[in-house]
């Protein structure tokens, strides 16, 4: 026997569906879930951060010098030099 439809309406009134998470508590819900329960993929990651600690160190030593403190002595001689390589068309 089939309930009428009148019946039908009344009980989802009643309970209506659960609504779904908006898509950036998804999103957030995922990488948790996905980090808390990584075993080999923890020291992985580690391993990435460790390789990209020591090849931005190796950039900055040897790539990106410090070249106003090597070609000024003080503080006000940089800015100046900054402020003048800023302003000054090439």
């Amino acid at each position: 026997m089939k309930p009428s439809p009148g019946r039908h309406a009344d009980i989802e009134a009643q309970n209506p569906p659960p609504q779904r998470p908006g898509i950036f508590r998804r999103i957030v819900s995922l990488y948790t879930d996905g980090f808390r329960s990584m075993t080999v993929g923890r020291s992985l990651w580690i391993l990435i951060l460790i390789k990209l600690a020591i090849i931005f160190l190796v950039f900055k030593l040897f790539f990106f010098p410090d070249l106003l403190a090597t070609r000024f002595d003080n503080d006000a001689d940089r800015a100046a030099a900054v402020r003048q390589s800023l302003t000054e068309p090439r």
